[in-house]
Parts: structure tokens; C-alpha cells; sequence
């Protein structure tokens, strides 16, 4: 069993609305790893990166990854950062995978780059900017597809996605 759609970007891209948009025009079911993860740790992400720093959340997020490519069929969302860890990028190997990109002034309008994201919480425009060079190449080396966010809606978004993979809509 894997998913039919993996979703990968950075956060504030819009991967849990898009992929609930592709589940339902798939007739699909939708799973984030990052709401996994907040279910079975009873505390937000935020709070992980700040009791525990991010080697233990990363910990936590590359099992929650790997159990859910076992698991689900439908579209998975995972964090931002999921593709940060080899072992996860092998296991998308050959997976349906979609990198939702935007620019940092898209990123500013969705998310204000604000303190509730734990990795933007001093100088956010520029740790973003940081986070995309470091972690772009990692999105783009496991893409099946790259569909860039910007200006478009959510709607949109997910159209352009289908027609990448070459998906009918159930």
C-alpha cells in the first residue's frame, strides 16, 4: 500500500487544503503526518520543537512519515521539513509527488510569518528564505511534479496537480 499523491513544500504552501481538494476529486482519503503527529503527542509541533528541539520532533516526524506511506492509499501531506531525512526520501522513491513551491512574498501573505512556526521565530523573511535554499533541491530531487502556489487558488492549484500526474478525477 502507498498513497496515490504525495504532497511536499514548505509550510504555509497550502499542502492540507490542496490535498484535501485532490482527495475529493479523487475519491480519495487524506492523512497529514503533521496532524498524526499531533494526535499521538498531544501537543502541538510548536511545543515539541520547544520542549524537546528539533533532532527529537525530526525524530518523531520520520516515523510518523514512514508508518503513514505503509498505511494510507489516498493523499498524504507531510511537514515541511519531512524531506529533510535521507531515509524518507528513499522511501518516496518512486511515489506520486508533488512539490508545491511559492516565493517568500507568497509565503508572507499566507502565513505572516508569524511565531507560531517554530523554525521562523527571528527575522522570519530571511530564516525562510534560508530554509528554501537549504531544503529546495531536496523538494525538487524527489518531485514527480513541481506546481508553483503563487496567485493561484487552492481550486487551481489542485487542477494543475492532476493534470501533472496525469490523474483522472474520480
Amino acid at each position: 500500500m502507498s498513497p496515490v499523491v504525495v504532497l511536499v513544500g514548505p509550510m504555509g504552501v497550502g499542502k492540507s487544503t490542496v490535498g484535501q481538494l485532490l482527495a475529493a476529486r479523487l475519491g480519495v482519503g487524506y492523512r497529514d503526518t503533521d496532524d498524526d503527529i499531533v494526535a499521538e503527542q498531544g501537543r502541538t509541533i510548536a511545543e515539541i520543537f520547544v520542549d524537546e528541539g528539533e533532532p527529537a520532533f525530526r525524530a518523531i516526524e520520520k516515523e510518523a512519515v514512514q508508518r503513514a506511506l505503509g498505511e494510507h492509499d489516498g493523499v498524504l501531506a507531510l511537514g515541511g521539513g519531512a524531506i529533510l531525512d535521507e531515509d524518507t526520501r528513499a522511501l518516496l522513491a518512486g511515489s506520486r509527488v508533488v512539490y508545491l513551491s511559492m516565493d517568500v512574498e507568497e509565503a508572507v501573505k499566507r502565513t505572516g510569518l508569524n511565531a507560531a512556526r517554530p523554525l521562523l521565530a527571528i527575522n522570519p523573511r530571511k530564516q525562510w528564505r534560508e530554509l528554501m535554499e537549504a531544503r529546495r533541491h531536496l523538494y525538487e530531487g524527489i518531485a514527480t511534479a513541481v506546481v508553483a502556489t503563487d496567485g493561484r487558488t487552492p481550486e487551481e492549484v489542485a487542477e494543475v496537480a492532476l493534470d501533472a500526474l496525469e490523474l483522472k478525477e474520480a
